[in-house]
């Protein structure tokens, strides 16, 4: 399994605009190229928007930003896309061994301790993968 690497405080939209930037494109001339509406994608970058629900549609987008199917980079773009959507990756929720850990990520998020086992078992389970 490939992990992802989320760089930390960046959003879906500053990723998304950041790569876009990279690969030396100004908004339009990435719509025109791809045949996307501006307005779209200037509202994904600005987080007036989600990004699409259609899975189809996200790997379109990670396509044409250049982002290589099974890199870590492809895998940060879906997290990231699941995370401004307010969801938990599908690969998360499919593997039993991750979604018994969510509780306790979830209190850790929200500030709350973790005992010494749990700790335990959840450094033990990333160093699994």
């Amino acid at each position: 399994m490939i992990k992802s690497q989320i760089p930390i405080a960046q959003s879906f939209g500053e990723f998304f605009r950041s790569k876009r930037i990279s690969i030396g494109l100004t908004l339009r001339s990435f719509c025109e190229r791809f045949g996307l509406d501006p307005a779209y994608i200037s509202r994904i970058e600005r987080e007036l928007l989600s990004p699409p629900q259609d899975r189809e549609r996200l790997e379109g987008l990670a396509k044409a930003l250049g982002i290589k199917d099974g890199t870590s980079e492809w895998v940060t773009f879906f997290d990231m896309a699941y995370i401004a959507k307010g969801q938990v990756p599908e690969d998360i929720l499919k593997d039993k061994q991750y979604t018994k850990y969510l509780p306790l990520l979830f209190r850790t998020a929200r500030g709350q301790k973790l005992s010494s086992k749990k700790l335990q078992d959840l450094v033990d389970l990333i160093n699994k993968k």
